[in-house]
């Protein structure tokens, strides 16, 4: 039985109910719950006492709330039709089931699951960035490897502790989130936050695409019958990526906690053998000599142009360090101090994991083999032989490479949010969807990225050129507005957050401005045309949602209402008269006493005919033929509703289309397309409304 409510009603002269008493301090919420209601005034058991009967059938679709409106429950989402609930029903199974606004502060997560969630890209670059730097630097031969590789770990590490000391600045600043964009938005403009903003979008897209093609690298280095099918695994992971987040903030962190985690302690545990073996025991493991394809003689300026390729290579490890100031919206309160620990643990564990590569390479002799093992790969069989433990670190290197995509998917949706909020990107970038999550960011991250992978073959060495640039150009944005906010604002402790952000924005200007060199005839000259391009394409969108809102602004004093005696021009299209069109009919008699019937034919003896019988059911709405020599049925209709409009513009032209409404969803495509393309083509008309009547076809 719908749920009901009685209210007594004694002597009630003025007809209220006693609950219309007590509630008629809460107008809005009576109105609004007046029209879900059903009320009948009935006759109590006692002589002259009455109440009324309040009825609410729809009460499983809505509640009441005490700050005077109506809730809707999670019922009103549960769809009517077959192929709509088995839809719902696999989405559900897949994504899983919708969460209320009010869940969101129960989405935030702890410092733990943070590491993993938002550190994931940093930490899992130490697995391709130490053999980024032996790529480049191995086309001079084993002694300038030898000579340099260490030097170049350092440098790399000692700009990682300048860069993530300066976001550590950042967090603290600007505790709702403290990405580039918003960071240099807030302190330089439009234009530079659009160029930081285009260069974080494009980072993003390359930390999927590379973490994700890396970890598949991973994969057929242990396994290599797998080698041919490395681009279809890259994509089936984007997917699963993809699928993962859309499932919310929270799911997703449960997913990535373990393997991050694995992925650590296997990594120090092969450091602490390798080095015990090494320097303890003196038993170190040679890799097989692997010769360059080409050996030059390299001094001068071409060994310092080669050296900084090397280190512009290497300096892909800093990937991923903006993420947790980015995210800082996601972590338990307290929100600010918690990223910033995480943001240190991850610097202090990233470097650690960095720097233990690169001697264990250094100690091997390994020399990468592309296209067939990782650097990884060889020294984890170097040290553990190809036992048990191998495996293990070859599953958590490519659980982590892969998972550390999910940065990207934390920060490109929260970055997409913030831009479309800001009117830079369509405005479906800043909804929610049933998890929680910003889904369209979540989608559109991995189609592109899916695209990458397919483009450039999963293929990490042609990837990484294209990265480290973009990257560190939203670095020297993000570091520059720092100094310019410490400089003007002069807030406590301006003068320490004004040296450490100054060497931030010096540093990675330089790094910037030396990656776009040395990688510029390797793609990076990509990279430089698509940011340009990207920041127009946003300029050009907020221009547009402007336009529209200076257009819409209300001016009681330009735009009034019509009159109610203003009634609009009612057309009604008729293909032929017969029961599905008289309530369209019908319709239209209620809204304007100015109603046409239009039939537009290319055969006059069926309008003759039509018109006879429109005499006989609808006589006091006027019938007009049009002849259509040239057999088009939209164009001279158009022409007609066009030249109503032009003769009477003070009223607005409805049109009022009846449509057949099939019971079988699969039958919809033997009715309605002209009525279809009639609606599209109404939708660009000024002035001009288009009405459904729908007809539902028994059988």
């Amino acid at each position: 039985m719908a749920p009901e409510d009685e209210a007594p009603h004694r002597g009630a002269s003025n007809g209220r109910s006693t609950r219309e008493v007590n509630d008629g301090h809460d107008k809005g919420r009576a109105e609004a719950e007046a029209h879900l209601e059903r009320r009948e005034l009935r006759t109590g058991q006692r002589p002259g006492t009455k109440y009324v009967r309040i009825e609410r059938p729809h009460a499983r679709e809505f509640r009441r709330a005490p700050e005077g409106h109506i809730i809707a429950t999670e019922r009103v989402l549960e769809p009517h039709g077959g192929l709509a609930r088995l839809w719902t029903r696999l989405k559900r199974f897949v994504i899983g089931s919708p969460l209320s606004t009010a869940m969101t502060t129960h989405e935030r997560i702890p410092k733990i699951k943070a590491l993993a969630v938002f550190a994931s890209d940093a930490l899992s670059s130490s697995a391709y960035a130490t053999e980024e730097i032996l790529l480049a630097l191995m086309i001079a031969g084993t002694a300038v490897v030898n000579q340099f590789t260490l030097p170049i770990t350092l440098a790399i590490v000692t700009l990682f502790a300048i860069v993530a000391t300066a976001y550590r600045q950042t967090i603290h600043a600007y505790p709702g989130g403290g990405g580039a964009y918003i960071v240099t938005r807030d302190n330089l403009g439009d234009v530079p936050a659009l160029i930081a903003g285009s260069s974080l979008l494009i980072g993003y897209v390359l930390t999927v695409a590379v973490s994700i093609s890396a970890g598949v690298a991973a994969i057929t280095s242990a396994v290599p019958v797998l080698h041919p099918y490395e681009v279809e695994l890259a994509v089936f992971f984007v997917g699963f990526m993809t699928f993962a987040n859309l499932r919310g903030v929270r799911e997703s962190a449960n997913i990535f906690t373990v393997p991050t985690y694995l992925f650590i302690a296997a990594m120090l545990v092969m450091f602490a053998v390798g080095l015990v073996k090494a320097l303890i025991l003196g038993e170190v493991p040679r890799a097989e000599p692997v010769a360059p394809a080409t050996v030059g003689t390299y001094s001068g300026l071409a060994l310092v142009f080669l050296l900084l390729r090397a280190f512009s290579s290497g300096c892909s490890a800093l990937t991923g360090t903006e993420a947790i100031s980015d995210g800082v919206p996601a972590f338990k309160e307290p929100q600010a101090k918690n990223a910033a620990t995480t943001l240190l643990a991850m610097a202090i564990i990233a470097g650690l994991l960095f720097s233990g590569v690169s001697l264990l390479a250094h100690l091997y002799g390994i020399m990468p083999q592309e296209g067939h093992e990782t650097v990884v790969s060889q020294i984890a069989r170097l040290t553990f032989g190809a036992g048990p433990l191998y495996y293990i670190v070859q599953a958590a290197t490519m659980a982590i490479l892969i998972l550390a995509a999910n940065t990207a998917f934390a920060d490109f949706p929260r970055l997409s949010y913030f831009l479309a909020r800001d009117g830079f990107l369509p405005r479906q970038f800043s909804f929610r969807g049933d998890r929680l999550a910003f889904s369209t960011g979540i989608v559109a991250l991995g189609l592109v990225s899916g695209a990458l992978v397919i483009i450039f073959g999963a293929d990490t060495h042609a990837l990484i050129p294209l990265y480290a640039a973009g990257v560190f150009i939203s670095f020297t944005c993000s570091q520059s507005s720092m100094l310019r906010r410490w400089r003007t604002r002069r807030e406590p402790g301006w003068q320490r957050g004004t040296i450490i952000n100054g060497i931030g924005a010096l540093t990675c200007g330089v790094v910037a401005v030396v990656t776009a060199a040395t990688k510029f005839s390797q793609g990076a000259w990509i990279i430089l045309l698509i940011i340009p391009a990207i920041v127009l394409t946003l300029h050009l969108i907020h221009s547009h949602y402007r336009r529209v809102a200076e257009e819409l602004v209300l001016d009681p004093r330009a735009v009034t209402l019509r009159p109610a005696d203003t009634k609009p021009i009612v057309i009604v299209p008729l293909p032929s008269l017969h029961l599905g069109v008289l309530p369209a009919l019908d319709f239209a008699r209620a809204l304007s006493d100015n109603v046409t019937a239009i039939h537009v034919t290319d055969n006059l003896e069926e309008a003759e005919a039509l018109k006879d019988h429109w005499e006989e059911w609808a006589q006091d709405i006027p019938l007009v033929i049009i002849e259509s020599p040239y057999r088009s049925l939209l164009s001279p209709l158009l022409a007609y509703i066009a030249a109503r409009r032009k003769n009477e513009p003070q009223r607005l032209v409805t049109v009022v289309l009846a449509e057949f409404v099939p019971k079988h969803w699969w039958e919809w495509i033997l009715h309605n397309q002209t009525a279809l393309r009639l609606k599209l083509a109404l939708f660009f008309q000024p002035h001009t409304v288009v009405a459904d009547v729908p007809y539902h076809l028994k059988r």
